[in-house]
This record gives structure tokens, C-alpha cells and sequence, in this order.
């Protein structure tokens, strides 16, 4: 999957979620979207944590 189609899934998540659900949804699915943007990058290897911590 592509950037593009990720990002458009992702838009489509917030948005069912900001119409069904209301603010506090939003909120909830965009912090867990990006939690799991960030394991999924230390998982793939992309994001070095350790690099990070020392600066």
C-alpha cells in the first residue's frame, strides 16, 4: 500500500469517526493512529529510538 492510499485511509477513519462518534473519538482514533504509526516504524525498522533518546 502506497502513502497516498494510507493517508486516504487513515482521513477516512478520522472522519467516520469525528461524524459517528464526535470530538472525543476524533481525538481518540487520531492518538492511536499515530501510536501505532510509530510501532509500526520501530517495527519496520525506519524510526531508531535509541538514536533519538540521545540527542
Amino acid at each position: 500500500m502506497n502513502t497516498a492510499t494510507t493517508g486516504l485511509a487513515a482521513g477516512m477513519a478520522l472522519g467516520f469517526a469525528g461524524y459517528f462518534g464526535g470530538f472525543w473519538a476524533f481525538l481518540l482514533v487520531l492518538v492511536l493512529g499515530a501510536a501505532g504509526l510509530i510501532v509500526g516504524l520501530v517495527a519496520q525498522g525506519d524510526l531508531d529510538l535509541r538514536e533519538r533518546r540521545r540527542r
